[in-house]
Parts: C-alpha cells; sequence; structure tokens
C-alpha cells in the first residue's frame, strides 16, 4: 500500500518517527516502514486500529549510541501511539528469512513505506520454510486459546480480551495460509474465504475473528458465545496442518 492509505493521525505519527530516526542514524537509515494491523488498513477515512503502530527500520548498522538515542525519544513515540520501532541491520533481516518466515512474510506482505526505498522488491520466503513455519504457528495458536480460556476463569470479559488479542495473530496466520496458496491479500472477508476454500471450515467464524482486528469491541455475551466455535476452527486447522507433516514425511 502506499503512504496515503495511512490514516492521517498514523502519517503524522509516522512523519515525526521518521524525522527523529533519519537525526539519529543519519545516512545509515535505509528505510522506515509501517507494518501490522496499521498496513492491513487501506482505507485512510476509516477509523484506524487501536493498537500503537508497528514500524520496521532497516539501518546500515546498529550501535548502542543509536539505542540510547532512541531511547530519550521513548516517550514522546508513545505518546503518539507508536510501538517502538523494530530496528535491524539490514543484512540481518535477509538473512533470517528462513528463521522468522511468517512474520517477516507477514512484513512483507503487507507494508507501507514512511522513507526510504522499498527494500522487498523481488523478496519472498520460501514456500518450504514458510509451510513448516505454519504449522507451528497454527498449532501455538490452539495451544494459547486453550491454556488462555483456563486463564479467564470462565470469566465473559475476560474470553472477550482473549479473543481481541487473538485477532492480530490470526489474521497474520491466515495470511501466511493464503500465501502459501498463491493469494496475496490482507482482506477479512478474502482471507476468511480462502480459509474455506482450503479446508471447508467456517468463513462466517474466522471472518468476525478477523474484524476484531480493525474493530477490536467484543461484547462479553458474543465472545462466550463465540468462542467454542473458535476453538473447533482451530483445531480443525491443527488436523489439517498435520496432514501436511504426514504428507511431507513419506
Amino acid at each position: 500500500m502506499s503512504l496515503s492509505s495511512l490514516h492521517p493521525t498514523v502519517r503524522r505519527a509516522v512523519d515525526v518517527l521518521a524525522a527523529d530516526l533519519a537525526n539519529i542514524f543519519g545516512p545509515r537509515l535505509q528505510v522506515l516502514l509501517v507494518h501490522g494491523a496499521h498496513a492491513h488498513t487501506g482505507d485512510p477515512a476509516s477509523t484506524p486500529p487501536p493498537q500503537p503502530v508497528e514500524t520496521l527500520a532497516l539501518v546500515d548498522s546498529l550501535e548502542y549510541g543509536d539505542l540510547a538515542a532512541c531511547a530519550d525519544r521513548a516517550h514522546t513515540w508513545r505518546a503518539r501511539n507508536l510501538a517502538m520501532p523494530f530496528l535491524l541491520p539490514a543484512i540481518e533481516f535477509h538473512r533470517a528469512l528462513d528463521v522468522f518466515p511468517v512474520e517477516y512474510g507477514d512484513i512483507i506482505a503487507n507494508h507501507v513505506v514512511v522513507s526510504g526505498r522499498d527494500p522487498f522488491v523481488g523478496l519472498a520466503v520460501l514456500p518450504d520454510d514458510l509451510r513448516r513455519a505454519s504449522e507451528v504457528e497454527v498449532r501455538g495458536h490452539a495451544i494459547h486459546l486453550r491454556e488462555g480460556f483456563l486463564e479467564t476463569g470462565g470469566e465473559a470479559e475476560q474470553v472477550a480480551r482473549l479473543l481481541v488479542a487473538s485477532a492480530s495473530p490470526f489474521a497474520k496466520l491466515l495470511g501466511t495460509l493464503a500465501r502459501l496458496g498463491g493469494l496475496e491479500t490482507s482482506e477479512p472477508e478474502a482471507l476468511a474465504g480462502h480459509l474455506e476454500a482450503m479446508t471447508g471450515l467456517s468463513a462466517s467464524v474466522a471472518g468476525r475473528v478477523l474484524a476484531l482486528e480493525r474493530v477490536p469491541q467484543l461484547a462479553p455475551d458474543e465472545a462466550v458465545r463465540l468462542f467454542p466455535p473458535y476453538l473447533d476452527l482451530m483445531q480443525a486447522l491443527t488436523r489439517f496442518v498435520d496432514s501436511w507433516s504426514i504428507a511431507h514425511s513419506r
């Protein structure tokens, strides 16, 4: 997406961040980009997600003095609803694609360049790396839901918070599965539809959870109703990715 796709409030915040990082790193700053929930929303007129804005800054080098200078700006950045920028030497990003294929794959697929040139043109995660990592992500997400539900003690408001917090990881997970199927999108309807076409699992349940990333509001009574089919979906998705392991072991 282009810079114009960002909400004006987000645009102003990342412009401040870009200026600060330019002052700290100078010509060593290669690129600053937005990723995460705010890069999944392409309508600048819509209310931006309430989550802190996630950014990635790729630099030539990263030293203690740079971190100290950034730490001095942390309060200002938080006040503008900015998450602390993910600072990384560019060479480390490229060398770690096979280590963090889901996380870096989502950044490559969904980002908005704030300053510098897009560093990901022609760059992609290898399908086998993405497939193996997505199996881990699916299983981990299902475990998180089970354990998280126990932590709620069955209290409806806590269940609602659990589901809202799970929406962004769920969106990244489905985005990964979509990319494995050759579909590049972050739109909730498309992701849910792809899941249903690929696995036969409910698009309506997936769509409702995905919607929580952009509008993180869920009534406690709806959360109690939504959790069982959501858990069923994740357990069925776990069985689906199990079939990948069986197929690749033959």
